[in-house]
């Protein structure tokens, strides 16, 4: 009888009569997403995919299918489950899921049966929180008690890898859930479990590791290093990827520092700290202790410029002993520290060549930007950020002798507020366009006419792989402007949005007759357009 009701399952999911193509379309009407998908082409979803939705339409039936269903089909009932939010369907996947690994990037990515990549989405509240309360109910649920199949330790759920998740910096609808918000709600699930007593007679859960990308601010300190605290003995263990700490009092990260995994994380990020030398000095040796560490982001990293000290100098001495510890370090962010004229004491120290190099507004020198030419690092570089240093004057033949050493795998180039006007880009562009793999350009704030413009993309059309250009409002669409435009002016004047359309109408026209029309040519410098150096 059981195989009769097994076989019964899985024939409805594809009989003919069920329709199930014909059915998930008619049910496509409660969901943006569902309207959206309801006007592509059927092509974009297998059989098996729409098989799977109509299965779960009914949540509590296919609860209780769950345990006839092969094993191979619950990554993509995931998938389908996360996307229609089949909260309750979810729960149940997490509470039996048969796999060591549970990872988001593995099973929300573009697949085989749906385009549709949730990774790059602001993900549902719902789904996230149906993850987490089926992780709580398998730690809390007897081995022999999940689903109708005893949970063999050989298979049991070991990680569940939540990292990768979309954090665009954009405000929040009520409901997706930012990574604030994750963060929040993973950490508070370690801290109810650790406080939960002790485990029942006969309960002896198999411990989960969570990796996760944790975001921390003075609101959320608290917590979080209980979070962190309480999972050194809990079955649920607390696993962080990438640490971004915003506006957090030094001795706040140190301790936050101190208490994760020097095995798991592979970027650390101090963002508005305004640490100093003094306070880098401090919390350095305790960031040197991370030998895996791939990406370090410091920021404001600089002393009195008014009144250089003798305890600066032996501040920034000590900072440059401790970079000189990093043996995996492949991204280095510098954002707004005073490094004028100290460029090469900085990357002499590292032990291994830079893939991504961020020096915004860092007052950069000809020299500094003649010894990154020559350094190892040139060769090496597939992501460069020199937005905010002025680059029109005797910085710009630095500069392009720059963009020679890089050309061959520089990837992403960033050149926001650099004070580039038409002369400087056309004498630039010869050296530009031989960056042959560049992805990304960005040229947002630099007083560019719509001359200048037209010039850069009728010569980028040899640049292949060029997909995105973030440009500014040309100086032709705005009124009565100072010249040369300070930056501030670009940024915060008003533009004639008639002429700025019809702008952006002419390169439009430009783009399709040179073929180009899948590169994008955007003023977006909020979108996100910008690649992470992991994903480069």
């Amino acid at each position: 009888m059981k195989h009769r009701r097994d076989r019964c399952v899985l024939c409805a999911v594809a009989s003919p009569r069920s329709n199930p193509c014909l059915e998930a379309r008619r049910a496509a009407t409660g969901s943006s997403y569902d309207r959206w998908l309801s006007a592509q082409s059927s092509t974009m979803h297998t059989l098996v995919f729409l098989s799977t939705r109509q299965v779960l339409q009914c949540q509590p039936a296919a609860c209780q299918a769950l345990p006839l269903l092969p094993r191979e089909l619950f990554p993509l009932l995931f998938k389908v489950a996360f996307m229609d939010k089949k909260t309750l369907v979810l729960r149940e996947l997490v509470h039996t899921w048969p796999f060591p690994l549970l990872s988001f990037q593995q099973l929300l990515q573009e697949c085989a049966h749906c385009s549709r990549a949730l990774l790059q989405e602001r993900l549902s509240t719902e789904s996230m929180q149906a993850v987490i309360l089926g992780l709580t109910a398998r730690i809390h649920t007897r081995e022999t008690e999940a689903g109708t199949q005893p949970l063999c330790r050989k298979h049991a759920l070991r990680v569940l890898d939540m990292t990768g998740l979309l954090d665009d910096g954009v405000e929040q609808d009520p409901e997706t859930m930012s990574m604030w918000d994750c963060t929040a709600a993973v950490a508070r699930t370690c801290i109810a479990q650790q406080q939960g007593g002790t485990a029942e007679p006969g309960l002896s859960p198999v411990p989960v590791e969570i990796r996760v990308d944790l975001r921390v601010n003075r609101a959320s300190y608290t917590f979080l290093r209980e979070a962190l605290q309480s999972s050194v003995a809990s079955p649920l263990r607390l696993c962080c990827r990438d640490l971004r700490a915003e506006d957090l009092p030094m001795r706040n990260t140190v301790a936050l520092l101190q208490l994760l995994d020097a095995g798991c994380l592979r970027r650390i990020d101090l963002r508005f700290n305004n640490l100093g030398l003094r306070g880098l000095s401090v919390i350095i040796p305790h960031v040197a202790r991370f030998q895996h560490l791939a990406s370090l982001r410091l920021h404001y990293v600089h002393g009195d410029s008014r009144q250089p000290s003798v305890d600066g100098e032996d501040n920034f001495r000590y900072f440059l002993a401790q970079m000189g510890r990093f043996m995996c370090l492949r991204e280095l962010s510098m954002g707004s520290s005073l490094l004028s004229g100290r460029l090469d004491q900085l990357l002499s120290t590292l032990q291994r060549p830079l893939e991504s190099l961020e020096l915004a507004f860092c007052a950069l020198l000809p020299e500094d930007l003649r010894f990154l030419a020559q350094s190892s690092h040139a060769a090496h570089l597939k992501k460069l950020d020199l937005s905010g240093n002025d680059l029109s004057g005797n910085q710009l033949t630095p500069f392009q002798g720059l963009l020679q050493a890089v050309a061959t795998t520089l990837l992403h180039l960033e050149l926001t507020e650099c004070q580039l006007a038409d002369a400087q880009l056309l004498a630039t562009l010869p050296t530009l366009t031989r960056c042959a793999s560049l992805r990304y350009l960005g040229l947002y704030g630099n007083p560019l006419s719509m001359a200048g413009l037209k010039e850069l993309l009728r010569d980028s059309v040899v640049q292949a792989e060029l997909r995105t250009v973030v440009h500014p409002f040309p100086v032709d669409c705005y009124e009565g402007l100072p010249w040369p435009p300070p930056a501030s002016v670009l940024l915060e004047a008003s533009i004639n949005e008639e002429k700025f359309a019809r702008v952006e109408a002419e390169l439009h026209q430009l783009l399709l007759a040179s073929g180009r029309a899948h590169v994008l040519w955007t003023t977006d410098i909020y979108g996100r357009l910008a690649a992470d150096y992991f994903s480069l």
